[in-house]
Parts: C-alpha cells; structure tokens; sequence
C-alpha cells in the first residue's frame, strides 16, 4: 500500500511589524468624526499589507493574497478614493485593494521585475509605475487595462509624478444651457494632468507627455552617477532629485510652457524642466526619501541612516529680509577693508540662491536605520509629524516644532521634536536566534539581540517583553513558569514569565553559549559553549530573605555538577529520550556521543566537511540526524554509528533540525523537518530517505525552528523578522503526486518565462512607446481554455447548424446527440459557452490571453465574435476582442483571403449595432431637451426667498442666468 504523510500548511504570519523594502502610508482614522485617534500606518510586511492603529498599535487590517508569495516593494493611496490602495510586489505584480472589504479590486501584471514606484493621479483614474526592469507602464484603472510601456530609462525608476497643468481659458460654463464660452475665474481654474515626470537610478529626469506618448525633456539629475528619490511641490512649480553624497538638486517646473505647448502645439524649444543649484545635506550616505509637506513649507529628507532633516521653505517676504541683510554684511564689511563703497543703484539686491531660499529647519534622530517616512496631516495639527517606518520592523511618530511656532515663542534655540508614538512591541527588532515551545504548546518564546518575547500560540498575541543579553539559545524549565536563555556573553539567564523578572544572571562559561539541552528527567540541563566545554547544572530550590522582613521565599537555582571538556567549541547539544546518550557537535565537523552517566566517550561521527550546525535524536532513540553548513541532512544509527542516508538537502546552510519529540503515531517516530538559510523548511522520511514536503514562505535566511510536541505545528523564524506556523491541515500527501506537482510547477515557471522571453524578443527594443504586455502561467491557462471551448463550440456550431437544416425538410426529426459537456450546463449553446469562456478571464489578463491564440484559430474565433454582435451577446467586449485582434495580426490578415467574408460579416454587424446605439442616444437627448425646456419655462418667474430669477442676454439670441437682488 502506498504510504501517505500528514500534510502541513502555512497559517498566520506574526511578528512582522514592516519591513524595510515597502514605503509606509499615512491615513486619517475613519471610525467617527470626532476621533481622537493618530490615524493608520499602512506598511508592507513581507508578502502581505498590514494596517496599524498608531496610538493602540494595534493591527487593524491584513491584506493577504493566498496566490502571491512575493514581497511587497511599494504603497500607493488614491487620494480620490482613500479607500483605494496600489500595492507593488517584487515579482512585478501590482494589486489595487479596497481598504474597506480588505479585497483585491483588481491586479495587473505588466513588469518583469520588482516594482519600486506607484502613483496615483489626482482623479484616481490612471496609475503610473515604475519598476526595475527600467520602464514605466500607465494602467487605466476605469477600463483595468495597461495603455501604453514607456521606454527611455536605463536602469531602475525611482520616481513618478504627474504634472498639473492648467487648461486653456476657453470652456463651456457648467451654468449655462446652451454651448456659450465664458469666462474663468480663478476660483473655477480646471487642471489636466497630461504630463509625468520620471526619475531613475541611470541620473535622467525626463518628461513625459501622456497624450501622444513620447519624451518632452531629458536632463542629467545628479552629477555623481545616480538619482535614488524625486519629491515634487504640492503646486507642481518645482522639485527636488537627490542622489548619492547628501547632493540635492533643485529644479523648476515651468507649468504655463508646458499647457501652452499642449495648447498651441508648438514645437519650439522651451526647457520646461530649469536647474536652479545643488543643495548639500548633512548626511553623506545615499538619499531615498525627499518628500513635501502638503499644507506647510517644510521638506522632509532622508537616506538609510537613523535620520531625518527637515529643511524649511523661506517665505517671500523673509527671502527679502535675507537678501537685504546680505547686503548689509557686504558693506559692512567693505567699510571695515577700507574699499570704496558701490553706490545704492549699483549695489542691488541679487538675485537668491537656493541656499537663500532652503534652510535646514532641525535633524530627527530616529530609532533605527529608515525605511521610509511620510507626513502626518491631521486636521488642526499646528506641530509637524512624522511617521517612520524604520528597516529594524517598527513604526514611529515624531513632534516637531514648526517655524510659525518658533517664531510665536520668540526663540533662536534648535527646534524641539519627541517620539509620540510607536509599534514595536509585535515584532522583534533584529532577526530572531532561538524558539522555543512550553511542554504544553500553547506558548512559545522567541529570542533575539536584547530581546525576548513569549507569544499565546493559538491567539499570535504578545504576552511578554522581556529585554535579556544577545541571546543564541533557550529552553522553557519545567512547570513552563520560568524560562532559561543563553547569551553570547556567556551568561545563563533565568526569567520568570508570571512576574516578568529577572531570577538569576549566571556566568556559566568564559566563551559563547551556543546550545543548550533539558535533560529528559527534567532536573538538569546540559550547556555547549565556545570555551570547548560542556557545563551540567542542576535545579536547586534555596530559601531567600525578603529584605526589611523576616520572612523567607524559595528560589530556583542553577549548581554546576559536572563538566566536560572537549578539542573544539560545542555548537549543539541533545539527550536521547532513553536517557543512556548525550551528543555533542563541533566545531571540528564531527558528532561526539557519551554516555551520561561516565562521560565516556561512545561514538564519532565523521562525514560533515562543514561544522555541524545542529541536531536531533528520533524519540524511539534509534537514529540521529545532524545538519551542517555543507548544505547536507545526515541520518546516522546510534547502535554503531553508521551514516544511513546523506541529502543534499537545501541551497545553502542548514540552520535546525528535528525530529517530532513525542509522535503520536508510530510511523511518524523517524520524520525530519530541516530549515536552512536558503529560506526553506523542508521535511523528511527517515526510513525511505525521500524529502516528502517543501514548505516555502519566508523572505530571508531562517535561523530557528521548533516543533511541537506531537508533530501538530512546525514554526519557524527568519532573518525576515517574521514567525510563521505550519500547522497539519485536512489533505494527505504522497510522494508520487507531490514529485509531479513539484516538476509541474518548474515546467510551467519555465514555459512562461520562455513565451514571454518570445514576446519581448519580438518587440523592438528601440521604441520608445511599447504595449505593456507580458506572459505568466493564468494568461497562458485563459488562452488554453479558450482553445478548448473553441474547439469544442465549432463542433457543436457546425452539428447544431446541420440539424436546423434537416428539420426545416423534416419537422420529426430527432435532436442530435450533443458534446456531454453542453449537456452538464442546462444544453447551453456553443456561441454562449464561448462567451462565458471569455468573460471568466479577468479584464487586465484578456489581451495577454488572447495572444496565446494562435493565427489558425482565428477563423474560428471570428466565427463566434460576428455571431455575438448579430446576436447582441456583449457587444462591447466583442468588438474589443476584435479590435485587438485585428491591430495584432493586422499582417497575416491582410494576407488571408480566407478572412475577408469574415471580417465583413463582423463589420457589418457591428455598424448596425453602432447604429441601434446611435439611435437610442439620439432619442435620449432629445429626450432631455424637452425635458430642459419645460424646466426654463417652469422657472422663468419663480421668487425664492426675496429673490428673482432674471434672464440677462449674453450676445446672439442666447441667454444665461443671473441673480438679482429684489431689495
């Protein structure tokens, strides 16, 4: 009988609270209007979004895609709809979320690589984004298609903005009834944004009109090589490029140029795009973050240090002053040197520098290196805030005293901020060395530089946050009361949960303690150290004074017993569960085992070329299997030390392994679970030596792994300072169907890279503006089932098509016998299986879909797209199919006589369609003007409040309303 193993499944990730490759947003609370809250922080964490209440730090939301297992890389909100959020991810998806339902709204796939840019414009209509595969794509979000690929950039982009324009004076007024031109003022000024304005790490800017996709203006950036951020004005008049060095460049944006060529037409030369000077901030690392406040005249600046400056926008009027005290500096000093001084008309003001215009306003120290930041606009906010989201997984809040309030207190002092707010304690601020389980499993500790935490394993909540040395490795003591930790100090401390106190701070060893082990029997540990010895210490309870008491209270105690001393550092320790063994790795590749009782030595193991990092004895103590940095999982027999089975098992480290402590089936004594750096947990028969599960999820090196008592929940943490659990599902796996499934998903990654790779070849690599198509395994599957209902349909078409003529002759005549599949769906026709076919496939993978159709099957194709529109069966989205069609294969059928009857049928259909359309607009219109007039003669002498409502004539027989004042 075919051997089935248990299957696990990946469950909730925690412990993330951000991450450092996402930009985090800020939005206003949305509970009531007189919330008291600091707003939401939406961060990427890993492959999901999370949304933090700021001041509970709370999480409020999780976004989560079962079908995506790559990293969020970017945030966008839609400042139309707040609701609306764009999420990038690395492997080039983009998926636009409502932050209501928590659902994904739509999701595009046009970037080969990671996207690093997302933009929003104002009307929420369109989406800009930019990747590292150097182009950039506009998305229609209305029609949730890609509109054009725009090509120019040589390297990653790392900044988009639309440009705001004003349109031209001439416009219909919306008061009016008939088409009049009138005058605008400026309070009813319209804006267009027509243009975009992109940065790359290739140091060009580069204009970009919309319209007529092509490129307006190309300008070198930044002197020293690269631009890393762009940050545009809240009025579009200007912006900044900052690159590496602490250099920022500031330039101007010449908006009444650039509406008056879309206006004119012009092709004369007009930079739209002017330096104004370099700036120089006083970190020297690379700049990745230049943003604008949105109501106040201050610039927030930062790179990937522990920084932010704020610089502070000049007023006009202070400008002046500025320029007049210069003056006055100049002269002085003149006077002092004894040189003839300029008259007053030679010596005139000059014009400012940007040095005169940016000031630095005050540096914000945060508390870890930054990831990214964003304002804090809350409604009567007179101070300045910040939110920052920082690469060491916490988000904080910053105060800062802006100039306006500086001024009011009449202070020349450096301006004060302070930390308001944070979320830190979910998640760890470095990656997590050690876990550990309580015998019960329903807690779990986690430890890590100065840090440790014990987490409820069924809620993912935090219970405690303890702050210990850098901790390497931990153990809950029995009773799960009191937890053990060793550092790399060398230090044995011994926390109590209940009372979050420190017992005992023990100096156990001269070098780290890199392992320790709970002796079966529960009344002693063993401890493994780089000293090249291993301690074993003993409870003991010992009565303790109460200070300014009599009284006494019992303590636990560690007494060391015995030690063994060994050639090299002791990287991992294990007791058999029959309590006869005690193995020990080190550093010197090899496994030593003694006996407990005499420490005499029993086994070596040789066979590792790499330290032995970690291992593990089966329950039934019959094999033990160790792992090591040469990428290798060993199984050995403790009976004579005979290595059973060696895997390559992992592409890099292997950090832990395990066995199930205490299986609850027989069959189960001898799985192994293996973790590595490579991000994998992978699990193990020990008695086929066949790998049964790869278990994927993790974004960084895995450094720690446990498993649960029984075998019911895997959890492990990485480098990703995230925890995840692998908990035992429903399903069964078997190894046949699991290899197979395994090299279907390698064909199918293969096969989709190699038709994109065919699609990319044949678009020309010099164009500046390119379809933003690309290929993956769902637009390859809609084509596939395309074909098929293709197939299937004509059959039943041509079948169904002979029989209507045979009855016409013979009216008896019995139905034919149909494809099952017709059957199954309530005997749907084949033209209405086509459609259903076609609108299953999501509207942003239709066209990619349609490219996977081959020119032979076009005719077909045809057949059915002209029976829909005679039919009226979705005519837009047939004559969308066809107009797409016909642009991408305009060649072969222009060639192909076999389509001319075709295409004439189609187009013949699809003009009188068109036409039925035209006549029912027709009809509505008039329709409404009818409509109209009786409303003008219904209000030609009404009187509302003191009020009348009069006709003034404005020029050629048309009128437009006015109010005038009875009184």
């Amino acid at each position: 009988m075919v051997r089935s193993y248990r299957k696990y499944e990946p469950t909730q990730t925690f412990g993330t609270v951000c991450t450092g490759t996402s930009n985090c947003v800020w939005t206003p609370s949305t509970s009531s209007a007189r919330s008291t809250g600091a707003g939401r922080a939406y961060v990427g964490a890993n492959e999901d979004v999370l949304g933090w209440d700021i001041k509970t730090g709370e999480p409020l939301s999780r976004w989560h895609d079962t079908d995506n297992r790559s990293e969020v890389t970017c945030l966008s909100q839609c400042d139309a709809q707040p609701d609306l959020f764009a999420a990038g991810y690395s492997d080039g998806s983009i998926r636009i979320w409502d932050a209501l339902s928590g659902q994904v709204v739509v999701s595009f796939n046009g970037h080969r690589s990671a996207v690093t840019y997302l933009r929003f414009d104002r009307e929420g209509s369109r989406l800009a984004s930019g990747s590292r595969d150097t182009d950039i794509i506009l998305w229609n979000l209305l029609s949730e298609q890609a509109e054009f690929r725009l090509r120019g950039h040589k390297d990653q982009i790392t900044g988009l903005e639309f440009l705001r324009t004003r349109v031209g004076a001439s416009r219909q007024s919306p008061h009016t009834d008939e088409a009049i031109d009138v005058g605008q003022s400026e309070s009813d000024e319209e804006y267009e944004e027509q243009y975009l304005i992109s940065t790359s790490k290739d140091a060009l800017v580069k204009i970009w009109d919309l319209t007529s996709p092509h490129c307006l203006e190309t300008h070198v950036a930044q002197t020293n090589g690269e631009c890393w951020s762009l940050g545009l004005s809240p009025d579009s008049a200007g912006c900044i490029t900052a690159g590496n060095d602490g250099e920022l460049k500031v330039w101007r944006l010449d908006l009444d140029a650039l509406a008056g060529r879309s206006q004119t037409g012009s092709n004369k030369h007009q930079d739209i795009l002017q330096s104004r000077g370099i700036l120089r901030r006083q970190g020297t690392e690379r700049t990745t973050g230049v943003s604008f406040h949105p109501k106040q005249d201050h610039i927030a600046i930062h790179g990937s240090e522990s920084a932010v400056e704020l610089w502070r926008i000049r007023a006009a009027d202070e400008v002046h002053r500025h320029m007049q005290r210069k003056r006055r500096r100049r002269r002085e000093k003149a006077a002092a040197a004894d040189e003839p001084l300029k008259t007053e008309a030679d010596d005139v003001v000059d014009e400012p520098e940007v040095n005169d215009i940016f000031v630095s306003h005050v540096i914000v120290r945060t508390g870890g290196r930054l990831g990214s930041v964003d304002w804090i606009t809350g409604k009567g906010s007179k101070e300045l805030q910040l939110l920052v989201a920082t690469s060491n997984n916490q988000i904080e809040t910053y105060t800062v005293t802006s100039h306006r309030q500086q001024q009011k207190t009449a202070t020349r002092e450096q301006p004060d901020y302070n930390r308001a707010l944070s979320v830190e304690i979910p998640g760890h601020r470095a990656a997590v060395r050690t876990l550990a389980l309580s015998s019960d499993d329903r807690m779990l500790l986690s430890a890590s530089n100065k840090q440790l935490k014990i987490w409820n394993t069924k809620t993912r909540s935090c219970l405690r946050t303890l702050e210990c040395g850098q901790a390497l490795c931990s153990t809950f003591l029995p009773g799960d009361r009191i937890v053990l930790v060793g550092t790399k100090e060398g230090d044995l401390e011994m926390w109590d949960i209940s009372t979050s106190s420190l017992i005992e701070r023990l100096k156990a060893h001269d070098g780290a303690v890199w392992t320790l082990a709970v002796h079966p029997d529960g009344k002693s540990i063993v401890t493994g150290s780089a000293d090249k010895s291993a301690k074993f210490w003993k409870f003991d309870v010992v009565e303790e004074e109460i200070p300014g008491t009599r009284r006494t209270t019992q303590r636990l105690q560690l007494k060391q017993i015995r030690q063994l001393k060994v050639a090299d550092e002791i990287l991992s320790v294990a007791f058999s569960p029959d309590q006869r063994l005690l193995a020990l790795s080190t550093l010197d590749n090899t496994v030593k085992i003694f006996f407990v009782d005499s420490l005499k030595l029993f086994l070596t193991l040789y066979g590792h070329k790499l330290p032995v990092l970690n291992l593990s004895i089966s329950s039934d103590s019959k094999l033990i299997t160790t792992c090591s940095a040469d990428k290798n999982v060993r199984i050995w027999g403790l009976d004579f030390g005979d290595c059973h089975k060696a895997f390559f098992a992992h592409n890099d480290s292997v950090m832990a392994v395990s066995f199930i402590p205490h299986p609850m089936e027989q069959d189960e004594k001898h799985i192994i679970f293996s973790a590595s750096k490579d991000g994998v947990v992978k699990t193990w028969d020990g008695d086929k030596f066949e790998q049964i599960q790869r278990l994927g999820g993790h974004h960084g090196e895995i450094w720690a792994l446990v498993v649960s008592r029984t075998g019911e929940m895997v959890i492990s943490a990485s480098n990703d300072k995230s925890i995840r659990f692998w908990e035992v599902g429903d399903d069964l796996v078997f190894l046949e169907e699991e290899r197979e499934r395994e090299l279907e998903e390698v064909y199918e990654g293969t096969l989709a890279q190699n038709l994109d790779r065919d699609f990319r070849d044949e678009e020309q690599e010099g164009d500046e503006v390119a379809a933003a198509s690309k290929q993956t395994i769902a637009t390859l599957t809609h084509g596939e089932k395309v074909m098929e209902a293709l197939e299937l349909s004509i059959e039943d078409l041509r079948l169904m098509e002979t029989h209507e003529r045979d009855k016409a002759k013979n009216p008896k005549l019995a139905a034919p016998q149909r494809n099952p599949q017709f059957l199954a769906l309530n005997k749907i026709s084949a033209e209405s299986y086509v459609l259903s076919t076609l609108q299953k496939i999501p509207t942003p993978a239709l066209n990619d879909a349609l490219l996977v159709i081959p020119f032979t099957t076009l005719p077909t194709l045809f057949t059915f797209l002209a029976l829909f529109l005679r039919q009226r069966m979705m005519p837009e989205l047939t004559w969308r199919i066809t107009y797409f069609l016909l642009q991408v294969h305009m060649r072969q059928i222009v060639a192909s006589r076999q389509l001319k009857p075709l295409l004439e049928e189609i187009l013949e259909a699809y003009e009188a369609w068109q036409e039925e359309q035209r006549r029912v607009v027709g009809f509505n219109l008039a329709g409404l003007g009818i409509l109209g007039r009786e409303a003008r003669d219904n209000e030609s002498s009404t009187f509302i409040g003191g009020v009348e409502e009069a006709e003034e004539d404005v020029g050629k027989g048309r009128t437009k309303r006015a109010f005038a004042s009875v009184a």
